[in-house]
């Protein structure tokens, strides 16, 4: 298959009444979604785009809720030949005035012709657009698309495009996830769906169950592509309906004897921690042979929590697998635990600081658990380099580096980025991570490094530490350096949300997050500052956005006339 459209076209031909997906919606009956109904709605979609003058290779942008709206429109735009974006839309966690000036710029770079929402939603895009300035030339409401249509194949101009084409565009994660449109060709994307297929090693009895978000590669990717596109059934539910009850993900799984599932490292706790005993009756886990944690940094102990909640409901320990992955390689880079169990290992963590060396840790000393996110897959090569480009041995800690068939076309109209993103052909992915025997590790990111009196410090290993103070939960914390002119080197800042208002316990928990630093580490925090959920600025893949509250706290100090 050359392009998305001939997959399209071959389901509905060979196999026109079988499932591709079901909708969960809360409070509400199963939606299953034949690939027959699948090609007549986004058919609806594709008379739509022609009436609304949108040609093929236009870029279209798609805010829309979970719905068979977002099934039909996205694929329409694919039959069509048009370029698929999907973005977030605007939530409580966003402030819509930042909201509408990302959205705004995003336009402005990346020139779409039209962009599809909901009735509720038009006011916020039309206030993000100029009129008779940028691209768009329709703001299409999705109870105003065209009804079913049967499908006219040989009108169909995605069945046209060519490998190199660009299929679709995912946006690199950023506070919003309206930063750089990562490019990838049709054949970038199926050789990713290849290649990564068998290093899970998908099988016809395979069913995946998601609640992720579209519009970030995880979701996107490993659960709406790959399963429909490559013919698996898909189980999807909305992700609001999955952070107000959890325990719908396990109940998914039990009905419709799930396999595969991605998750957060976050979620794994989230699950853990908010699932009561009596949502899971009945609930049967043991189908499920894949969970892979995925798209920040992973932790044995989330895992292990996991584990230890569920295990009683026939969840195996082997099916906690790892993934590293990214947009800019469609998706997935390394895969682990499918084979054999997931890896890990205890490294001295003073050494890793100090040196860059991850050195395996003797009794007594303080460690990091690394958890290993596995080999590279198919057709896929990882190196760590040095500041100079060159690669380094085992157990030294650098930049990671990929090469494969799945890399980006570029950063859509960024040629600067684009530049700036390879050396010799291989993609720099701004990850601090290590190799041993093929086996990669991520340390951690490359921008976000504290540097204290010459020495690197990883914020998250603070924010673990941080999150060890009862009071404060994990995904809670942000730690980053503020340069200090006077000393000439950076201090150490950590924000945590707090949800108690008494001035005793805040300073008790101040005190607690000072002194679990000060023990577990070799820097000393210059100022705590505690807040109140929901403070803290997340991506929107829900990684700490460090670099985004770091200007948030020294705003609200500069507002306070307050030096930090």
């Amino acid at each position: 298959m050359s392009n998305f459209s001939k997959f399209l076209q071959r389901h509905y031909q060979q196999a026109p009444d079988k499932v591709s997906i079901t909708m969960l919606f809360a409070g509400q009956p199963a939606c299953p979604v034949t690939y027959r109904q699948l090609i007549l709605g986004a058919s609806g979609y594709v008379q739509t785009y022609i009436q609304n003058g949108i040609q093929p290779g236009d870029v279209v942008l798609f805010i829309l809720q979970h719905s068979a709206d977002l099934l039909f429109a996205y694929f329409g735009a694919v039959l069509h030949g048009a370029i698929p974006s999907i973005m977030p839309f605007l939530t409580e966690k966003l402030l819509p005035e930042r909201y509408r000036a990302d959205l705004a710029a995003l336009v402005a770079v990346t020139r779409p012709t039209a962009i599809v929402t909901y009735r509720e939603f038009e006011p916020e895009v039309r206030a993000a657009l100029k009129p008779g300035q940028d691209s768009v030339r329709a703001v299409i409401v999705s109870n105003q698309a065209k009804g079913p249509f049967q499908p006219d194949f040989a009108l169909f101009d995605g069945l046209r495009r060519k490998p190199e084409d660009i299929a679709l565009l995912q946006h690199s994660s950023g506070t919003t996830g309206l930063q750089k449109g990562v490019a990838l060709s049709h054949q970038a994307v199926i050789n990713q769906l290849d290649n990564y297929g068998e290093a899970i090693q998908l099988t016809d009895d395979d069913v995946f169950i998601s609640w992720l978000p579209l519009y970030h590669d995880m979701g996107l990717i490993a659960c709406w592509l790959m399963p429909i596109l490559m013919g698996y059934p898909l189980v999807l539910m909305s992700p609001f309906d999955w952070i107000r009850a959890p325990h719908r993900l396990l109940q998914a799984v039990s009905e419709f004897k799930g396999t595969l599932s991605w998750l957060p490292n976050f979620a794994y706790n989230f699950c853990a921690q908010k699932i009561r005993d009596r949502d899971l009756e009945g609930v049967d886990l043991s189908t499920w042979r894949a969970i892979s944690n995925c798209s920040e940094p992973m932790r044995w102990d989330s895992h292990h929590a996991f584990y230890k909640r569920f295990r009683t409901l026939g969840l195996r320990h082997e099916a906690l697998t790892t993934c590293y992955a990214m947009a800019e390689n469609v998706f997935a880079v390394t895969q682990g635990g499918i084979d054999t169990p997931v890896v890990y290992e205890d490294i001295d963590r003073e050494f890793l600081q100090t040196k860059k060396i991850a050195l395996l840790a003797k009794p007594g000393q303080i460690v990091v658990r690394m958890l290993g996110t596995g080999k590279p897959i198919l057709n896929t090569r990882v190196r760590i380099i040095n500041a100079k480009g060159r690669p380094l041995a085992d157990r030294q800690v650098g930049e990671v580096a990929v090469q494969s068939d799945c890399m980006l076309t570029g950063y859509y109209h960024r040629p600067d980025a684009t530049e700036k993103a390879f050396v010799d052909g291989w993609y720099l992915t701004g990850d601090l991570g290590y190799l041993v025997d093929g086996e990669l590790y991520i340390t951690g990111r490359k921008k976000d490094l504290i540097i204290v009196g010459g020495k690197n410090i990883y914020p998250q290993d603070l924010e673990l530490l941080a999150y060890e103070v009862p009071g404060v939960h994990a995904g809670r914390a942000s730690a980053f350096g503020i340069f200090n002119e006077a000393s000439g080197t950076e201090d150490v800042v950590m924000v945590a949300e707090v949800e108690i208002n008494s001035p005793f316990e805040r300073r008790k928990i101040a005190d607690g997050i000072r002194a679990a630093v000060t023990r577990g580490s070799a820097v000393a925090l210059r100022y705590i500052h505690l807040v109140s959920p929901p403070w803290l600025v997340k991506t929107s893949s829900g990684k700490t956005a460090r670099s985004a509250n770091r200007e948030k706290f020294l705003k609200e100090m500069q507002a306070k006339g307050q030096d930090y």
